[in-house]
């Protein structure tokens, strides 16, 4: 049997490594700690192949003497705290001293530090824990750390990195964050020799903002200050109804430390409950202050959650906090908040007003002799003769034993696509369902053979739109228009560089946008199917998705896919009312599809309720 024995400080780092350094990213947060810590007023950021090669971390702030440099590359060597009492009133971002000792111990490490009053810095190397030399050296006030060949003494840490993309996604949005946290410090960051951004010290947030993630989000911004129960909340949220696909521009920070709180995130989105439709989320760069004794940062390896001691107090006080915010602006006040008491929750009744959709302007031609008076009903058995102005090109439908066979025309609603695209016209079978009412604007009630069926308007014309779309991205012919005004469109550093790497794709389905400045474009053009009002937010969505993988670069099918489920929910535009001519060609449309029972979402499209289901209901 193994006998019990301590492990050497190299084995112990390199073990702590694990828990700290999982990624280069969280290097580069390490090392951006202790350069505000210090009291930094420039911080300059550099990195190459997603920080694999080399993170260069340099400030100047108040720096360190020899004694000092050698003494952070031990393990638990602090000048944070002094006692467990002092984890109660934190004021630094850092306070483990577990950073250096754990990088060192799985790179090559280079410190260059001097502090006031010292003739010379000192210059100390370290590869993979073994110091290689200490020395003096030239260079100002302040600290330079080099990180290069990370996980090289550790190989199967290396195996387990992403693309050099993703890496260096991570290492970007970690120093916006820090570039948030603190808009009087000028930040800089440089990947693989480009600058990323470079933002001078900032009076403000909002200018903070406006450098980091353009002006077009720092104006749909507004301030919110509140106070009280010993909380504050301050910071700048989204407008009412702006919102995102992505939870990226929803930061928060908890005594201006950048955290991931459970429950400051689901307070911000149940604040905007009545604000934002359903899977988007609200923009919001917002500070939440309380007693460091109130709050535990001590429960993450790598210091990115928190825990409060009374979070229903938390959560309720930054609902009613954004909730008067939003009223302020005028937001719908159809939905009443109650706060309860500690330990208690925070319900949100929803208001429950209607959405008005503008109807399309797609026509219907249908038979003088199809056209009957209100009131006269037609055999369930009789077929109905419809021909629509409505895309085209449905695979073949089988005829089935119960109806009779007819031909359908099926054209385009949006531009007719180029005469080198043939359109098919395929023998549909329109089932003999016959339309019984609509109801709540929505669903559709037709009588069958078998029982009844209630149908989904928009999750069939999702299918119908979803299937059009996707036969014109693999035909590359895809119907564009010019816009005679173009979308101005900025972005942050991150979404442009995605955008600049992706226009040869955007271009080929329908997009034609150019470069006009740093982090500005204009949309030129845009597909057929969509609103050029809808280019901007539809856009920065895609790149939301980009942005977190869905669209993979490698597979262009599988983009092309995910991109005309993106689409769709742009394309359907539903009128408020339908009358029974329009629902009976959209049946014939839906079936005429691949895969017709459900929505590109997986939703079922309608719902079959035959005689035995009725029966049983009923109790018969």
């Amino acid at each position: 049997m193994a006998k019990v024995r301590i492990l050497s400080d190299r084995v112990a780092n390199q073990i702590a490594a694990g828990e700290v350094i999982e990624r280069p990213a969280a290097v580069v947060k390490e090392l951006l700690e202790n350069a505000l810590d210090a009291g930094a007023t420039r911080v300059e950021v550099e990195f190459r192949h997603g920080g694999r090669s080399l993170m260069r971390i340099e400030d100047n702030g108040h720096g360190m003497s020899r004694d000092d440099a050698l003494l952070a590359l031990e393990r638990h060597a602090t000048s944070k705290i002094v006692e467990a009492a002092d984890l109660d009133r934190l004021a630094s971002y850092g306070f483990r001293g577990e950073a250096l000792p754990s990088i060192a111990s799985v790179s090559r490490f280079e410190l260059q530090t001097r502090e006031q009053g010292s003739d010379a810095g000192t210059e100390i190397l370290v590869n993979g824990g073994k110091f290689v030399h200490v020395r003096d050296c030239g260079r100002p006030v302040g600290t330079r750390m080099e990180v290069t060949h990370l996980f090289n003494s550790v190989p199967a840490r290396r195996k387990f990195l992403k693309t050099d993309q993703t890496e260096a996604a991570h290492i970007v949005q970690c120093v916006r964050l820090y570039a948030l946290a603190c808009p009087r410090t000028s930040f800089t960051l440089i990947e693989d020799g480009r600058t990323v951004f470079r933002s001078p010290e900032c009076a403000t947030l909002a200018e903070r903002i406006a450098e980091i993630f353009g002006r077009q989000t720092a104006d749909s911004l507004v301030p919110i200050d509140a106070a009280g129960e010993g909380m504050g909340l301050h910071g700048l949220i989204g407008r009412p109804g702006v919102g995102r696909s992505t939870r990226h521009e929803m930061i928060v920070f908890v005594n201006q430390r950048p955290v991931d709180s459970r429950t400051l995130n689901y307070a911000l989105i149940e604040s905007y409950h009545e604000s934002l439709p359903k899977g988007r989320y609200p923009l919001a760069f917002v500070f939440f202050e309380c007693d460091p004794a109130s709050v535990d940062v001590n429960v993450h390896p790598a210091k990115r959650e928190v825990r409060f001691r009374s979070e229903p107090q938390v959560r309720g006080f930054v609902i009613r906090a954004v909730l008067s915010r939003l009223r302020e602006l005028g937001t719908p006040a159809g939905g009443a908040v109650q706060i309860a008491p500690a330990g208690g929750a925070v319900q949100i009744a929803p208001a429950g007003g209607a959405v008005q959709i503008a109807p399309a302007g797609g026509g219907v031609r249908v038979a003088a002799s199809d056209v009957r008076s209100p009131g006269v009903s037609r055999n369930p058995s009789e077929p109905v003769k419809v021909e629509m102005t409505n895309p085209a090109t449905p695979p073949d439908i089988r005829a089935t034993s119960f109806a009779p066979r007819i031909p359908v025309s099926l054209a385009p609603l949006i531009p007719p696509t180029p005469a080198s695209v043939e359109i098919r016209k395929a023998d549909i079978v329109i089932p003999p369902w016959r339309f019984l009412a609509l109801a709540h604007g929505s669903y559709a009630l037709f009588e069958t053979a078998a029982g009844l069926v209630l149908l989904d308007r928009r999750a069939a014309h999702e299918r119908v739109w979803f299937e059009r779309l996707r036969e014109q991205f693999r035909s590359g012919l895809v119907p564009s228009q010019r816009l005679l005004l173009p979308v101005p469109l900025e972005l942050d550093p991150v979404s442009s560089s995605l955008l600049l790497d992706r226009l040869t794709f955007l271009h080929a389905h329908g997009f034609e946008i150019g470069e006009f400045g740093r982090n500005f474009f204009r949309v030129e053009a845009v597909p057929a199917w969509m609103e050029p009002a809808d280019a901007e937010p539809f856009l920065r969505d895609l790149l939301g998705a980009f942005r977190d993988g869905r669209l993979p670069d490698k597979d262009t099918d599988l983009a092309r896919e995910e991109l005309a489920r993106l689409a769709v929910a742009k394309a359907v535009r539903l009128p408020e009312r339908a009358g029974e001519v329009e629902l009976q060609s959209l049946v014939a449309q839906l079936l005429a599809t691949r895969t017709p029972l459900t929505s590109p979402a997986g939703r079922p499209t309608y719902i079959e309720l035959n005689h035995s289901e009725l029966a049983r209901r009923f109790q018969k």
